[in-house]
């Protein structure tokens, strides 16, 4: 029987496992970059018109410094995760001393009853490919729903490069040497590996911006580094 990788409770299941390597393991596979791009990623979010906002599909809350240092005002950041591994690494031992900006929600983001017009912001990184396209579609619609009018986001993920003249190297990296890395390394059951799979999988961020602006929302597309990630960023229209 073949899995479906976007079961929420299949994603849960692989974060879990991950969640104890899983910052070690990002910084070394991207040589650096996937911090590069939350930095970036930040730098893209308009100026919230407030404090409070969610950051979406969180994990180990990589994004918080770099949120907090541009916005030192922002706060408190709800935190939204299937994974509750991953946000006991994020507070245990890595954020323990910003735990007072920090909520957390351990819930399926599209499954989760946030409230209408509750957010000043949104962000999320390295979230997005854990859906598919009609997940996405349903992300879209709650991202313009919590957001205030005038409200900012901004979301990135690795991506898939294609025109770009390396992109069999970036393939090699992601469907080879991960799981090579992963099976003499870390002897996981695979987890690593699929995350790959996700990013192949995903493509690019430019379908959820499409997705945004149908439902009424500003939206920017860009690519990093060639486009092995993409992002979008824009604001909520005052009403």
């Amino acid at each position: 029987m073949s899995r479906d990788i976007y079961d929420p409770a299949f994603v849960k299941g692989v974060f879990d496992r991950c969640s104890g390597k899983y910052i070690a393991f990002s910084w070394i596979c991207s040589m650096g970059f996937t911090e590069r791009w939350r930095r970036q990623c930040v730098a893209a979010l308009p100026e919230p018109p407030g404090p409070s906002g969610y950051d979406l599909m969180a994990g180990t809350g990589e994004v918080w410094p770099h949120l907090l240092k541009r916005f030192p005002e922002v706060g408190p950041i709800t935190a939204v995760d299937i994974s509750s591994g991953m946000h006991a690494r994020a507070i245990e031992r890595l954020h323990r001393h910003r735990a007072h900006h920090i909520g957390f929600i351990e819930d399926d983001v599209l499954a989760s009853d946030l409230p209408d017009d509750s957010a000043d912001f949104v962000i999320s990184t390295f979230g997005l490919k854990t859906f598919d396209a009609g997940q996405h579609m349903r992300l879209a619609a709650l991202i313009a729903r919590v957001l205030r009018p005038g409200g900012s986001f901004a979301m990135i993920e690795a991506s898939d490069p294609r025109g770009w003249w390396l992109r069999p190297l970036y393939l090699l990296h992601l469907k080879t040497i991960l799981p090579l890395v992963e099976r003499l390394l870390l002897r996981g059951a695979q987890d690593f590996a699929l995350i790959g799979t996700y990013s192949t999988r995903f493509g690019d961020a430019s379908g959820i911006a499409e997705m945004l602006r149908a439902e009424g929302l500003e939206v920017v597309f860009s690519k990093h580094f060639f486009g092995c990630a993409t992002s979008v960023s824009g604001r909520k229209p005052e009403a």
